[in-house]
């Protein structure tokens, strides 16, 4: 059976960490910064950890 390709658009958001947790960024961190409240913006800094079966879907799009 032949290898399967990354997902680009998971490569692009996702990232496995060394114990294999799937980090996500968050959303609304682009562009339109300058109406967002700074309380706002540093919580978006933060990545969220996805768990379950949306993990391992994630983490079958990469590859991992």
């Amino acid at each position: 059976m032949p290898k399967l390709k990354t997902h680009s658009g998971t490569k692009d958001r996702v990232r496995v960490t060394k114990n294999g947790k799937v980090r996500i960024g968050h959303p609304n961190k682009n562009h339109f910064l300058q109406k967002k409240s700074a309380a706002r913006k540093r919580s978006l800094r933060n990545l969220s950890t996805a768990r379950g079966t949306i993990a391992k879907t994630l983490k079958q799009k990469l590859g991992a």
